[in-house]
C-alpha cells in the first residue's frame, strides 16, 4: 500500500497487486466501505494474470478523512490523480454502488482518460434519490434518516447496512466482516459521502460513456433499485446488462461463484 496526494493534499491509500500483469483493472468501492470488499475478486483477477489497482476513497479505509471534498467531482479527481501517478493506460474501471456513480463522473469530467472498459456493479446512479422529474430511487427523507443515524449511532448504521447487503443466506461471520469494514470508515466520511449520495445528480454522466460497458446487478437489491439499472442500461450506449437473480446489493459476495463467473465474462467480452 502506498499513499498518493490528491489536488487538495488529501492522502489516498492505493493498493497494487501483480504490477506486471497483462492488463490493468482499477477497483472503486462504495459507501460506507473500503477496497477490502473486493478481496475475492482481487485473488481471482491476479490468478488470471491481471494487474489490479484499488483505492480507499477519501474518508474510508486508510485514506485521509478531510473535512471537505466528498462530492463526486473531487472523488473523480482523486481517481484521476492515481491514474496519472501510476501512468495507467487501457485499463478497466470498476465501480461498486457509490463507486459506480463516481466512476461515471470520471468518465464525464475526464473524458474517460485511460479507460478502455467500464464495469458498473450495483451502481448508485444516475441519482440515488428522487427529485423533480425523476421519481426513481430512495426518497430524500429516507436518506436523511441514514445520515441522522450515522450522526448519532454509526455502529448501528453499520450493523443495519451489513445485513441489508445480502439476499442469499450468509454466515454471521461474513456479515460481521462487512460490518467491520463499514466501521473502519471515518465518521465524517460516512456522513459527508451520504450527503453526496443524497444530493448528486449524475444524469448527465451516462451519455458521456463511450467505451464498452457492463452493468451487473442483483435482482433482489434493496439499496439500488431495478429502475436505476434500467436507466443506466438505456442511457449508456451498447451497454450489456447481467442480472444475478438471487443477489442483493452486496453483489460481489452474495452469490460469490456466480458473480465471479459473470465478472470474468464481463472483463473478457
Amino acid at each position: 500500500m502506498n499513499y498518493l496526494r490528491s489536488t487538495d493534499g488529501t492522502k489516498i491509500a492505493v493498493y497494487e497487486w501483480n504490477p506486471w500483469g497483462k492488463e490493468t483493472v482499477f477497483l472503486v468501492h462504495g459507501w460506507p466501505l473500503s477496497h477490502k470488499i473486493y478481496e475475492y475478486q482481487v485473488e481471482l483477477l491476479v490468478n488470471f494474470g491481471y494487474h489490479v489497482v484499488a483505492i480507499d476513497l477519501r474518508g474510508f479505509g486508510r485514506s485521509d478523512a478531510p473535512a471537505f471534498g466528498y462530492g463526486y467531482d473531487q472523488m473523480a479527481e482523486d481517481i484521476y490523480q492515481v491514474v496519472c501517478a501510476l501512468r495507467l493506460q487501457n485499463f478497466t474501471l470498476v465501480g461498486f454502488s457509490m463507486g459506480g456513480a463516481i466512476a461515471l463522473r470520471y468518465m464525464r469530467i475526464f473524458r474517460g482518460y485511460g479507460v478502455k472498459k467500464l464495469i458498473l456493479l450495483a451502481a448508485a446512479a444516475p441519482s440515488w434519490t428522487q427529485r423533480p422529474g425523476y421519481p426513481y430511487g430512495l426518497t430524500r427523507e429516507s436518506v436523511d434518516q441514514l445520515i441522522e443515524l450515522a450522526s448519532t449511532d454509526r455502529p448501528q448504521l453499520c450493523e443495519n447496512f451489513s445485513r441489508q447487503l445480502f439476499a442469499s443466506p450468509q454466515t454471521e461471520a461474513a456479515i460481521d466482516w462487512f460490518r467491520q469494514i463499514a466501521l473502519s470508515a471515518s465518521g465524517i466520511g460516512t456522513i459527508q459521502a451520504a450527503i453526496s449520495l443524497r444530493d448528486e445528480d449524475g444524469r448527465a454522466d451516462l451519455c458521456a460513456v463511450h467505451v464498452p460497458t457492463a452493468i451487473i446487478h442483483g435482482a433482489k437489491d434493496e439499496v439500488v433499485s431495478n429502475d436505476l439499472v434500467r436507466i443506466q442500461h438505456e442511457e449508456i450506449a451498447d451497454s450489456q446488462l447481467y442480472t444475478l437473480e438471487n443477489s442483493g446489493h452486496g453483489i460481489m459476495y452474495d452469490e460469490l461463484e456466480a458473480f465471479n463467473r459473470c465478472f470474468l465474462h464481463a472483463m473478457c467480452s
